[in-house]
């Protein structure tokens, strides 16, 4: 097998654990690992086999790993799942199409927008912009909730997964500023130190200000 032919297979079951990932709701939740690779794993084929995948994944800042399992990172694990969708290269492999793999293509067709005669995007998964700061500080606050709750975060949760669950319903500036903001008022408390595995990406979607510097973690006052 050609190192071209090894690339569409990888890129194929990149594809094919994200959809999975993503129908079984890892925006949302953290997917267990076994309910995860039950899906994904075909015949002949085992859990070793998709290490490269999933950490390439994990360094691409697409998904998220904890001990316990994964997670889909918004928006980027959306986009890298959407481009692969769109790519041509994606199939599934033998005859037969598991229903799961059909339902969650047709549930994701169901979830885009189709822009027909303009120049607009036409795959865009749909999102509602968030129009104030106060707006943002009710969603910041559900969204710190359930990720303390989720990853048992003991009231510390780290501000880069805060940014990604909340995705581009704001610009990076607006999120710098709406949760500086948040502080400002005795909400949140931002603090230093680093993320945990001291990933670059992890790090530059924390927030890093003049004064107090690097701040990774938001405790809720």
């Amino acid at each position: 097998m050609g190192a071209g032919q090894n690339l569409l297979q990888a890129t194929q079951a990149k594809t094919r654990l994200l959809l999975a990932l993503w129908d079984l709701g890892g925006t949302k939740q953290e997917v267990k690992k076994g309910q995860l690779t039950k899906r994904i794993i075909s015949k002949g084929k085992k859990v070793a086999d998709y290490k490269h995948i999933f950490k390439e994944l994990e360094e691409q800042g697409a998904i998220a790993i904890s001990k316990t399992g994964y997670s889909l990172n918004s928006p980027k694990g959306l986009e890298v799942l959407g481009e692969s969708l769109r790519s041509g290269d994606f199939k599934f492999e033998g005859t037969i199409v598991g229903t799961w793999a059909a339902n969650a293509l047709v549930r994701w067709i169901s979830q885009i927008d189709v822009n027909v005669g303009t120049s607009a995007p036409v795959n865009e998964v749909k999102s509602a912009n968030i129009a104030s700061y106060d707006e943002f500080k009710s969603v910041a606050l559900e969204v710190y909730d359930k990720l303390n709750y989720e990853y048992s975060s003991n009231n510390l949760v780290p501000i880069y997964r805060i940014r990604r669950t909340i995705g581009e319903r704001v610009t990076r500036t607006e999120f710098n500023d709406f949760l500086l903001e948040m502080q400002a008022d005795d909400i949140f408390q931002l603090q230093g130190g680093t993320v945990e595995d001291s990933a670059r990406d992890k790090i530059e979607d924390s927030i890093t200000t003049p004064l107090d510097g690097l701040r990774c973690y938001a405790k809720r006052i």
